[in-house]
């Protein structure tokens, strides 16, 4: 059996081994949101976010604990806790966004990221930015007023947490650019998730809530099932280049809408799919030019 699956994949061109690790990688993402959004009706978010970087953080300790001590030695330990705030920062206000709107549109909204990192490296990193980028940024952020729709009678306050959560992970992105290749993929994962268990941690007192069995049961899955997806990443970038998978997290909005439909019975309506289409659509021509210059980079989601 381990012959046939071994040859079956050595069958596969590498190309196809990425795209279809990135698409388990995004599959295992929006699972996380599932178990985030369910446990958010179980608990206060505070305690949500702290399962879910706890039990990861159990994880990454163990894989990492022979080189433990040599993984923590970081070359941009300043840019690296930036760096964790920023990832904290936009999971706690994404999984808020989680509990109060419905699957697919959080997930809609959070996939400005990619056109808010545009924005932050025009002003911070002080990449050229083209007119015709710019204008693709502009229409995705349309693309977000017409999920959102202020000023009408649906307008749902709780979509600025979502867009956010989206500033926040731009942030953590342009972040990582800055830092460039001098830490490890592994050191980068000890920051961001011990860092946001010891913060997490810290707050637990004031909103702890006793779970029962299935929220137990969910919390000690929720990390897990975010690694799951974050080791596909890693396995993915080692079988194609990130300018060939970067669009694939778009997938994300796929298995948000089934998920949504089939676990919580969610049906989007028509704003919700025309401003998710056009925010791909623009997120698609961003990631195009970037592209043509060179300058596509992925990290891990979290």
């Amino acid at each position: 059996m381990k012959r046939r699956i071994r040859a079956a994949h050595n069958a596969l061109p590498a190309e196809t081994l990425g795209i279809m690790g990135m698409v388990g990688a995004m599959f295992f993402f929006s699972l996380m949101d599932v178990l985030a959004k369910e446990l958010g009706t179980l608990l206060p978010t505070a305690q949500v976010v702290w399962a879910r970087y706890t039990s990861q953080s159990v994880i990454v300790v163990a894989i990492c604990m022979p080189r433990l001590r040599t993984l923590l030695a970081s070359d941009s330990l300043g840019l690296q806790l930036l760096r964790s705030v920023f990832l904290f920062g936009a999971t706690f206000q994404f999984f808020i966004s989680l509990k109060l709107l419905a699957l697919v549109e959080a997930v809609a909204l959070l996939n400005t990221a990619p056109l808010m990192i545009t924005i932050l490296a025009a002003l911070i990193l002080r990449e050229h930015v083209g007119p015709r980028r710019w204008a693709a940024v502009i229409l995705g952020l349309i693309g977000a007023l017409i999920i959102i729709r202020p000023g009408l009678g649906v307008f749902q306050p709780a979509s600025l947490i979502a867009i956010g959560a989206a500033f926040f992970l731009a942030a953590y992105q342009v972040a990582t650019r800055m830092i460039g290749g001098a830490d490890g993929i592994w050191t980068t994962m000890l920051y961001t998730t011990s860092f946001g268990a010891l913060i997490s941690t810290a707050v637990l007192p004031w909103v702890w809530q006793p779970p029962g069995t299935e929220a137990w049961l969910m919390m000690a899955v929720i990390g897990a099932v975010g690694m799951l997806g974050q080791l596909c990443i890693i396995w993915a970038l080692a079988q194609a280049p990130a300018s060939t998978l970067a669009p694939l997290n778009y997938t994300s909005l796929v298995w948000a809408s089934i998920n949504g439909l089939v676990i919580f019975a969610e049906i989007p309506d028509m704003a919700t799919l025309v401003g998710a289409a056009v925010i791909v659509g623009a997120g698609l021509y961003v990631w195009h030019r970037e592209r043509v210059r060179g300058r596509v980079m992925m990290q891990l989601p979290d």
